[in-house]
């Protein structure tokens, strides 16, 4: 029994982590699995019930918490509403009027993906299912597609707070970052088409096109995008209360102008209003954030557990850039957060370069780090977009995790091409 006690606390997350898809595959329950996954790793960890609970008790009482599962309710709302109000009809015909109905998959995800909305996945994969209008593609490929084309901006788009924290830790120039990080766009844009789209057969829809214009159909967005950012720039005090705040307001102002553009019948919003997939969404979403605070939280020896990791693989002689790599990726794999993976990983990585880093040496890190992480967050069990995108297709976890690993080697042989670069324009890299 000591011996397992003892087990590295690598171990003991990887053990919780593959717990949750065995049994979500075994059971088809996500909460269950998401709940036995986090009291494994508690205990395991040495948290005794009392600390169990003031961890859990913290999170309930967070407000960015709060904050981001009244996102995630939002974002359902609006897609229903918008779906109710024709609008998302109307958005798909458009789009396929111009695009074939490959491209028109992957077009709209990667729209709603500009929006940096927790499980706005869920908000594009009713206009990906209206695509395949005639329902001749299997779920598990809109699976595919929806999740994989959601995230291709995640790199470097500079309203994920993900980015914004790899700027502050890493104190590079916004157009620095940019210029490293666009590249892994179009690796991932590549990956996404070589294994997925190149699946759907180039059809065009040559349908009517809808009498409003793509503008006005992408009204609702245009609102979340512009409400977003004028909080962010003019009034930055707001995210004192919670970061989530500035979006939370424009999803609102979304939905209000939204209503007064095309109004629904009190019918229909007691329908919405009333769904009972608001309240599964918000439990899941609530046990992926749980999970989450027993991997950022304290152990009971007082030590943080990516800290206690990273001391465990420094201790074997791991190699810089193995140590970068691993940290990152398990950051990814665990948080399912692009801010949680740079929030853990970012400040270790940053200190194992030193104070005053080499250029090449801190570009070089600055992109293994993130794109380790990426794709760690992608392949994630616990990253609220594939498990609201998993519940929307009712695919199965495990076959979509395994099917994005080819792609998202794409991504790792950007990520090692860019680490290197450096060496040959800046003379230092993480590799010498």
């Amino acid at each position: 029994m000591e011996a397992l006690l003892n087990l590295p606390v690598l171990v003991k997350v990887f053990v919780s982590f593959f717990f949750i898809i065995a049994v979500t595959r075994l059971l088809k329950s996500l909460l269950l699995a998401l709940a036995g996954g986090t009291v494994i790793l508690a205990l395991w960890a040495g948290h005794s019930l009392w600390s169990m609970a003031a961890v859990v008790w913290k999170l309930l009482t967070s407000v960015n918490n709060l904050f981001l599962i009244i996102i995630v309710i939002l974002v359902i709302i609006l897609s229903r509403q918008m779906e109710e109000s024709g609008i998302m009809r109307d958005m798909v015909k458009r789009i396929k009027s111009r695009l074939s109905q490959k491209f028109s998959m992957a077009a709209l995800p990667a729209i709603i993906g500009l929006l940096p909305m927790p499980g706005g996945a869920l908000f594009s994969a009713p206009l990906v299912d209206d695509c395949d209008d005639k329902k001749i593609h299997p779920p598990l490929l809109k699976t595919q597609i929806n999740y994989w084309f959601r995230h291709i901006w995640e790199f470097w788009w500079p309203l994920y707070p993900g980015v914004l924290v790899a700027l502050a830790q890493s104190r590079l120039p916004f157009w620095e970052f940019a210029l490293l990080q666009i590249p892994l766009s179009i690796f991932s844009i590549a990956g996404g088409y070589v294994f997925f789209l190149r699946k759907i057969s180039p059809v065009y829809d040559h349908e009517d096109k809808p009498k409003d214009s793509f503008i006005v159909l992408l009204v609702p967005i245009f609102v979340i995008i512009t409400v977003y950012a004028v909080l962010k720039i003019f009034f930055p005090p707001i995210e004192k209360i919670s970061t989530y705040l500035p979006m939370t307001i424009g999803i609102l102002f979304a939905i209000i102008i939204l209503e007064l553009q095309k109004p629904l019948p009190f019918s229909v919003w007691k329908k919405i209003l009333w769904s009972r997939k608001i309240l599964n969404m918000a439990l899941i979403v609530l046990f992926i954030r749980i999970y989450g605070a027993f991997i950022e939280s304290r152990l009971p020896g007082g030590g943080l557990l990516m800290e206690t990791m990273r001391f465990e693989l420094d201790s074997l002689g791991v190699p810089i850039f193995v140590l970068v790599i691993a940290v990152a990726f398990i950051s990814g794999i665990t948080t399912g957060l692009a801010v949680g993976f740079v929030g853990a990983s970012f400040p270790i990585v940053m200190s194992i370069l030193g104070q005053s880093p080499q250029q090449g040496l801190l570009l070089s890190t600055v992109v293994l780090a993130y794109g380790f992480g990426y794709v760690g967050m992608l392949l994630s069990p616990v990253h609220v977009c594939l498990i609201v995108t998993n519940e929307y297709f009712k695919t199965n976890l495990f076959h979509s995790i395994s099917s994005f690993i080819r792609p998202a080697a794409f991504i790792l042989a950007g990520t090692l091409i860019l680490s290197i670069l450096p060496q040959f324009i800046f003379g230092s890299s993480i590799w010498n």
